[in-house]
């Protein structure tokens, strides 16, 4: 049947589905407790690393695997450290080749990341300390950074030594 009011055929729009969620691997290491868990003056160096991962696995689908690594000091003694690695399984369809790169890596862990946010939060207050709330990430700018860095990268490769 012929779309007859001027409307985009929906079959031919863009879309992002998430077919699965899930956490691939979760760690949490209190290693000084209980002397951790002890009131202190003063708040700890908490330092928090996030990466996106992704890969095909099918004509449509992607996996993308967001990676966030955090851990709390208080001068050289490690609080506690948790690692979670949290995955999507995103069917991607009627994006131009040229941007499906861009919307893997941004869009879906953009997805993704409450969910993770959520576990390391729940993890670290069940760890015995405040919940760890990560900021919003911008993964555009993670994607510029990484982009930046691979163009350096094959830069310095091909530079004649």
């Amino acid at each position: 049947m012929a779309n007859t009011n001027g409307a985009p055929d929906p079959s031919k729009l863009p879309a992002i589905n998430v077919l699965a969620q899930y956490a691939k691997d979760l760690s949490f290491e209190n290693p000084n407790a209980p002397r951790s868990l002890a009131p202190r003056q003063g708040s700890p160096n908490i330092e928090i690393k996030v990466n996106v991962n992704a890969r095909k696995v099918g004509d449509a689908d992607f996996e993308v695997e967001l990676a966030i690594e955090g851990q709390a000091k208080d001068g050289d003694a490690q609080i506690f450290r948790v690692d979670l690695s949290y995955g999507g399984v995103f069917r991607v369809v009627n994006i131009p080749e040229e941007q499906l790169h861009p919307v893997v890596m941004i869009e879906c862990p953009r997805l993704l990341f409450p969910f993770a946010r959520q576990i390391v939060a729940d993890a670290v207050r069940n760890g015995g300390f405040p919940p760890l709330m990560i900021d919003p990430v911008d993964f555009a700018a993670l994607y510029r950074a990484r982009a930046e860095e691979a163009a350096a990268l094959q830069e310095q490769a091909g530079a004649p030594n």
